[in-house]
């Protein structure tokens, strides 16, 4: 269940990312409905930022976590 919400997350904070950089939102695109946003700088700033730590994660959903369960 955990790696299910990694991925997840991971998936949004890329999304975020593409907000950020190009102002343009996949999951919109995917799912239907007017992918391009209008942000303001900081707003971007901000999705920029989720959108590294979400591809920072990504090494998460490929380390052994058994150390946590001792």
């Amino acid at each position: 269940m955990g790696k299910v919400a990694l991925v997840l997350v991971i998936i949004g904070a890329v999304n975020w990312l593409l907000v950020g950089l190009f102002e343009w939102d996949l999951v919109t695109a995917l799912l239907g409905g007017d992918s391009h946003r209008e942000s303001s700088m900081i707003s971007r700033i901000v999705y920029f930022l989720v959108g590294i730590c979400g591809l920072y994660c990504i090494k998460y959903l490929f380390t052994n976590d058994s150390h946590a369960r001792t």
